[in-house]
């Protein structure tokens, strides 16, 4: 991954200025260690007339594998392939735009202590980037780059010189060359405009970033033609983040046109006083949906299969609609705490003769889970291993059979809208699948055809237009056909 910086002078302004502005001396060859490789700063060419700075990026693809150790979002099957084989290591890309900043932080600050008086002068520049991947081909680099005041060669690279008949890649060879920027300018251009061609990138993409696409694009962003792409791309299209950062450059466009400041602008909201409506968390909203579902099927006598800490036991203990419920799990220490949450040891006599806790494991049957009006598996089959979850399947709806069931698992698209959830990683370090909602659905009717239930689907949480809920519930309802049949020898076998 191969980058290069020059400039032109003048006796009185030589062009070996700019290893003032790069901090970097031209006599010498640097190398700075990175968490995915190592980036080199050296100059081919320092004279008076010329002065040229390249930077090598190293890359080490195996540190960056692991960096993005992960089963992945939606478990493409080339992922792991993908990983080995891509152009990480010879494109520019969201690699090099984060090594322009860490290795010429100074420069991209617009600071020099040496020379003050440097960091404000516009420099005859000419950038060059041979290979640059470019998701719109040249024009969509000539619209990013031609606004800013760069004169922009975007040259095609062919996918084989040798069979020309084949095309053009989505590679370009990129000469930037300007002579009324400075440095600082040039060097935050790359660096939001690189990933964006790019459009990937290689790191997860946190709430903080829309923080740093707002101070490099500080003076250009608000007024380019293209901002709103510039925006979604550099925030890798998560809707969230690109409406924050769009509502930041309105309020800077805004400040400019009234010759203000953003503050005077922003000025709505007294930071005194805090009346913003706090979010529901999801767990809550998880409970309340399936405490509704629980109301809505007339269920008396209620099973809480992996009932975890209690939290759901505690919540239909307070309606009581609910004569009876059960809570079940594999983990004595779970059911301990249980026990401590619901106070099991000073409710009264009639509370204390509607729950019961017990422990059990749900890939066996169990007659003591037989005869109850519904059954709650919340956040649980995710925890499974595949191979497992039909033995699960026969334990709850072959051999308890309760008239209803209540699935919820979380949705793998959502994870996308997780600020805080590092790409590649589940949500829960011990669950052993997430799936789509399309997989989800899959799975729960040929569950229900199976063992003779109509399920329909609900979403739990903000239902996003693009990839739906962050939780996903099935509504198992036992046919009226099937709702005294029992379950047969052979059936019992098979399982």
């Amino acid at each position: 991954m191969f980058l290069t910086i020059s400039a032109t002078g003048t006796p009185e302004r030589p062009a070996t200025d700019l290893g003032f502005l790069l901090h970097k001396h031209p006599d010498k060859s640097q190398a700075f260690s990175t968490s995915y490789g190592t980036a080199h700063v050296l100059y081919p060419e320092a004279s008076v007339e010329r002065c040229t700075a390249a930077l090598l990026l190293e890359v080490d693809a195996v540190a960056l594998v692991r960096r993005g150790k992960g089963k992945g979002r939606g478990g493409a099957p080339d992922a792991a392939l993908a990983q080995y084989v891509n152009d990480r290591p010879y494109a520019a890309s969201s690699l090099l735009a984060v090594a322009l900043s860490s290795v010429f932080s100074s420069a991209m600050k617009g600071a020099c202590a040496a020379r003050p008086d440097l960091p404000a002068r516009p420099l005859p520049l000419r950038i060059e980037v041979p290979a640059l991947p470019a998701r719109g081909g040249p024009d969509i680099v000539r619209a990013l780059f031609e606004p800013l005041g760069w004169t922009v060669t975007a040259q095609p690279v062919a996918l084989d010189a040798e069979f020309p008949q084949w095309g053009d890649s989505r590679y370009v060879g990129l000469v930037l060359e300007s002579a009324e920027l400075t440095l600082a300018e040039a060097l935050r251009h790359l660096y939001v405009l690189l990933p964006v061609l790019d459009d990937a990138k290689h790191y997860w993409v946190a709430p903080d970033e829309v923080d740093k696409l707002l101070r490099a694009g500080e003076g250009w962003l608000p007024d380019h033609p293209e901002h709103r792409l510039i925006t979604s791309r550099y925030l890798s299209r998560r809707w969230s983040l690109t409406r924050q950062a769009m509502e930041r450059l309105e309020l800077v466009r805004l400040a400019e046109a009234d010759d203000s400041e953003v503050e005077e602008i922003d000025n709505a909201v007294d930071e005194s006083t805090d009346t913003e409506e706090k979010p529901v968390p999801l767990a809550v909203q998880r409970r309340d949906a399936i405490v509704a579902a629980l109301q809505a099927s007339g269920a008396a006598r209620v099973l809480d299969l992996g009932c975890g800490q209690g939290q759901l036991v505690q919540a239909l203990l307070k309606d009581v609609r609910f004569t009876e419920i059960v809570g079940v799990d594999v983990s004595v220490r779970a059911l301990t705490i249980a026990a401590r949450r619901l106070k099991l040891d000073r409710l009264g006599e009639r509370q204390a003769s509607r729950v019961t806790l017990f422990q059990g494991s749900l890939a066996y049957t169990d007659k003591r889970l037989k005869g109850y009006d519904a059954a709650v598996l919340s956040e649980v089959i995710e925890h499974l291993d595949l191979p497992r979850l039909p033995a699960l399947e026969y334990a709850v709806f072959g051999s308890a059979r309760p008239r209803t069931v209540l699935v919820t698992t979380p949705n793998v698209e959502y994870n996308v809208r997780w600020e805080t959830l590092p790409a590649g990683h589940s949500r829960h370090g011990d669950h052993r699948f997430e799936w789509t909602r399309e997989e989800f659905r899959a799975w729960a009717r040929r569950v229900a055809e199976r063992h003779g239930y109509d399920v329909e689907f609900t979403p739990v949480g903000p239902d996003d237009p693009e990839v739906g809920p962050p939780t996903q519930m099935a509504v198992f309802s036992m046919a009226s056909a099937q709702s005294n049949t029992p379950t047969t020898a052979k059936e019992e076998k098979a399982a």
